[in-house]
């Protein structure tokens, strides 16, 4: 009804495999290997006896009474967007997608756990306190530099007043507003002078402070090298820890956490610890201990400077904890509201051919701009509060430096002259250090949210272990009948969510293939996703005796293979996309190749079985990828197949190919099948039909259909008269072709 009536009055290109949709279209390509194999009107194709008319005849007789209702409809589990026949369109609007969580923002200060936890990734307690050891040297050789400068500048001016006037005695005392002791000098005059009962000469003193130099400087290297060394480790601890916390997450964590929430605490939060953080706990660590030195020196110069340094000291410390309760949150805001951004950047790549096939490139772009929008309006505030917070510190810091400058000019000659410049460049240094140790512990805090995000995703709820206990391993074979039981098995996505499996109780015998149908959200996905422990449930799930919840997730989820519906390929080689792990020969590639048809694909590739594949498999199209999904069942030739409607996005020729290969390749297996068109399960061992996350019928499609009042039957008589009678056949026909071949077997039982 859309292309034959909405857009009657537009040209409408319509690209399908579905031949039936065909008769209504007024000039028909036939596309084969990029070349255009035949074109025309429908009728004359049809007449040509050409390809054309083999592909109709190997299409199915549906028609135009077949639903139009098929939807699609995004799951909670991860195996697969699934179709389903939903029985109108209201019927879907009822049906809600799996609510996103909103992204967690903390509030407050930064907690001492991660700091804690920051620094324990970079080493334990012996390392963090050698680190400190070298830090709180490094500093003191620094302030014991100043110190001695200090000293010999006392000592020169002693010995110049000393020779240049000999009425200079009171010089010889200590100064009372100083510590530092003046020099007592030998009334001989020389070049070497006696320091407090030391003789000590010029060069001795530039010795000295050159031995205190060049230590200052090689203890300063190997802090700074152990320092950002164990920075470094930290930060690879943290993404470590993520990473592997992120990758044994449950299915609910994926399905309610957009791909840019997790990719920006990947990209923006790690570059942060990477690159901010270090450089703020360095500055932080350093000008903590050169202030306590400043203070300890200025104190033992004049110590009635230490009343405006205690002052100074107090008045940022109440500026520090005002700003910080501002640019803490909006730090925070900042990469609640990057994460948008990343989200909306990575589905406009991802769906980039729809959204210039719709024109809808300007849409895109508005909503882009709403979200860079709200995260730049978040940074340009924390921008902005930061210079602010920084230029009251300097208004504060000018008028300090001010207030220790005038103290000497009311002292007059009473101090010595190193005395004041020691005050006055270290009080200098002390103002500098002061606003920019503030700003600095300020972005410590704002840069550790960083820390306290990711260490959010280290703490998500895991999935149970991947190994079995010793004592719980399954035999190697495991498991070689492959029966499957339910018994009341109950399913959910999370402990607040509604059951979405209900008291499921059914049996598959071995080698027995069986059709999943039902309407949009009656848990056929869900079914597979219980079988696969994609998510945990209540109940017990056995196959071939074996409790699936008592063995660890690579011996259950290595002995199901799946063919999905939207084939899943994976960056690398042909070979690592049907082996990766490396446990068959070629010659067995090769043989599961050539089962698919795709031999010869495989080695026009450059390398053959090491032919590159690009991301999600794109230099293949959707067909040959599903091939491959098929090729890597059959290498691993498990007992229980699961197929989510493999054939439902390919053409009629692949269609027949997969279902042959299926028959024949797995004829001795286990296959259940995900159906969103029954004709796919008429001629399945069984049907299970569910209805709202519980099993209503489980038998042979033919016996269902003699229930006039059954769901299967309902469903079927919807789907038109010719398709209705052609699904009829194919159950009858099966069901007396199994029944003849049980009396068969039965009867060579018995003789």
């Amino acid at each position: 009804d859309c292309v034959t009536g909405f857009l009657k009055d537009k040209t409408v290109v319509l690209v399908t495999h579905q031949l039936q949709y065909l008769n209504d279209v007024d000039h028909i390509v036939v596309m084969n290997f990029g070349t255009i194999q035949s074109e025309g009107t429908y009728h004359a194709l049809q007449n040509s006896g050409t390809e054309f008319l083999k592909r109709l005849t190997t299409q199915d007789e549906d028609n135009d009474e077949e639903s139009t209702t098929t939807l699609l409809y995004k799951r909670h589990s991860s195996i697969q967007s699934v179709k389903s026949m939903a029985s109108s369109v209201e019927e879907f609007k009822t049906m809600e997608e799996p609510p996103e969580v909103a992204e967690m923002r903390s509030t407050g200060t930064v907690s001492g756990k991660v700091y804690k936890s920051y620094l324990t990734a970079g080493g334990n307690c012996c390392a963090l306190m050698f680190l400190l050891v070298l830090c709180v040297l490094t500093q003191l050789l620094a302030s014991g530099g100043d110190y001695w400068i200090t000293y010999w500048v006392n000592l020169e001016e002693y010995n110049y007043n000393h020779k240049t006037s000999p009425l200079a005695q009171p010089l010889l005392q200590t100064s009372p507003n100083s510590s530092v002791a003046a020099p007592t000098v030998a009334t001989n005059i020389t070049d070497t002078e006696t320091w407090q009962g030391l003789s000590l000469s010029r060069d001795t003193c530039v010795y000295i402070f050159s031995a205190i130099t060049v230590t200052t400087v090689i203890i300063t290297l190997f802090r700074s090298y152990m320092f950002f060394y164990m920075c470094m480790r930290a930060s690879r601890r943290l993404h470590d820890t993520m990473f592997n916390s992120i990758t044994r997450a449950t299915m609910y964590f994926f399905n309610t956490n957009t791909s840019g929430r997790i990719l920006n605490r990947f990209s923006k939060d790690m570059g942060s610890i990477d690159e901010q953080l270090p450089a703020a706990l360095i500055d932080c660590l350093q000008i903590g201990l050169t202030l306590v030195g400043i203070i300890v020196v200025v104190g033992l110069v004049n110590f009635w400077l230490m009343i405006p340094t205690v002052f100074i000291g107090i008045l940022f410390y109440y500026l520090r904890n005002f700003y910080l309760s501002t640019s803490r949150s909006v730090k925070r805001l900042e990469g609640v509201t990057r994460s948008p951004v990343f989200s909306h950047l990575n589905a406009s790549l991802q769906g980039l051919t729809t959204i210039r096939a719709f024109h809808a490139q300007q849409v895109l772009e508005r909503e882009f701009d709403n979200h860079q929008d709200l995260h730049s309006t978040a940074w340009y505030i924390f921008i902005a509060s930061s210079r602010a917070f920084g230029f009251w510190l300097d208004g504060i810091c000018l008028l300090y430096i001010s207030f220790v400058t005038f103290s000497f000019l009311v002292m007059g000659s009473e101090t010595f002259g190193g005395n004041v410049g020691l005050a006055i460049t270290q009080a200098i240094g002390l103002t500098g250090m002061f606003q920019w140790g503030m700003r600095q512990s300020a972005e410590l805090e704002n840069q550790m949210t960083s820390v306290e995000r990711v260490l959010e995703y280290t703490n998500v709820e895991k999935e149970p272990p991947l190994e079995s206990a010793p004592d719980k391993k399954p035999p190697a074979n495991w498991p070689e009948e492959g029966k499957i039981t339910f018994s009341r098995v109950y399913m959910t996505y999370s402990p607040n969510d509604p059951p979405v499996l209900k008291n499921l109780s059914f049996t598959i015998a071995s080698k027995e293939k069986v059709g999943i149908v039902g309407r949009t959200g009656a848990g056929k996905s869900s079914l597979i996703a219980a079988l696969f422990r994609l998510a945990e449930i209540q109940g017990e799930i056995e196959i071939d005796y074996i409790v699936t919840s008592s063995i660890g997730l690579h011996e259950l989820r290595s002995k199901i293979s799946i063919i999905p519906q939207e084939p899943v390929l994976f960056s690398g080689t042909v070979r690592k996309n049907l082996d990766p792990f490396d446990q068959y020969q070629d010659t067995v590639l090769w043989n599961a190749l050539e089962e698919v048809e795709l031999k010869e694909v495989v080695q026009d590739l450059a390398g053959g079985l090491n032919g590159k594949l690009s991301e999600g498999g794109s230099n293949l199209s959707v067909g040959q990828r599903q091939l491959v999904c098929l090729a890597r069942a059959i290498v691993r030739n498990n007992r229980v197949l699961v197929m989510d409607e493999a054939t439902a996005n390919v053409d009629p020729q692949t269609d027949a190919l997969i279902q042959s290969t299926i028959r024949r390749k797995f004829a001795d297996c286990t296959v259940l099948t995900i159906a969103h068109r029954l004709n796919t399960v008429m001629d399945s061992d069984k049907v299970l039909v569910m209805s709202a996350g519980s099993a209503v019928e489980f038998e042979h499609p033919h016996i269902l259909l003699q229930n006039k009042e059954g769901v299967l039957y309902g469903m079927v008589e919807q789907t038109g008269r010719v398709t209705r009678d052609l699904l009829h056949n194919i159950a009858s026909a099966n069901y007396k072709r199994k029944h003849k071949t049980e009396v068969n077997a039965q009867s060579k039982k018995d003789s």
